[in-house]
């Protein structure tokens, strides 16, 4: 599969790559996708809440009324979590959501989504950024050379670059991880993805 190279300025160049079938060209698996987007959802949660039940709630606990002979329910103490100022009945406790999966179906899902990005042609190459200092309005301007400054956009580097993260950081459609970082959620949340020529072998050792 052959994909155009843009430059920095956002104009097309006459290099052409090859994206490799075995990651850009799979038979999509929608259940990887859904475990491995589930995981990483579950991963992210913090687990701390907490409701009093009955037995941590201050207050006496005599019997309210007696059991017979009122005409009405019977009733236990004011800690009773049918009552106003009562417990919670099976609150939520602090807890670990985190689970794992094969390390084989977290790449299947990578790759499935990066197969549902090139079928919809989704996926942009751009020539690796190299800038000395942060240039928002530079970065800026290579969004709207490759028209993509109204979409949300996943930016895959090949090695880390704090100058090119601080570029974007404010910007809030983009966001830029690399290769080594990339997960199914950041690919499939994003609207297009835009990788540097550096981070395509990367991505193609790491998930194969």
């Amino acid at each position: 599969m052959q994909a155009k190279v843009y430059n920095t300025q956002g104009e097309v160049t006459s290099k052409k790559v090859t994206l490799a079938k075995s990651v850009y060209g799979v038979d999509p698996n929608d259940h990887a996708i859904y475990l491995d987007v589930k995981q990483h959802l579950a991963n992210k949660r913090q687990g701390t809440h907490k409701a009093k039940e009955r037995s941590e709630i201050a207050g006496s606990s005599k019997k309210i009324k007696k059991q017979k002979g009122t005409g009405g329910a019977r009733v236990g103490n004011a800690k009773s979590g049918t009552r106003v100022g009562g417990g919670r009945i099976f609150g939520p406790r602090p807890r670990n959501y985190h689970f794992k999966i094969n390390v084989k179906v977290k790449r299947l899902a990578r790759k499935s989504a990066f197969s549902y990005k090139a079928k919809s042609k989704d996926i942009l190459v751009l020539e690796d950024l190299n800038y000395d200092a942060p240039k928002t309005k530079e970065f800026i301007s290579l969004m709207s050379s490759l028209k993509i400054q109204d979409d949300k956009t996943l930016l895959v580097l090949g090695t880390q670059n704090d100058q090119v993260y601080k570029s974007a950081r404010n910007l809030k459609k983009v966001k830029v991880v690399t290769a080594d970082t990339l997960n199914t959620f950041d690919l499939l949340n994003a609207k297009k993805v835009v990788l540097s020529e550096s981070s395509l072998e990367k991505i193609e050792n790491i998930l194969n």
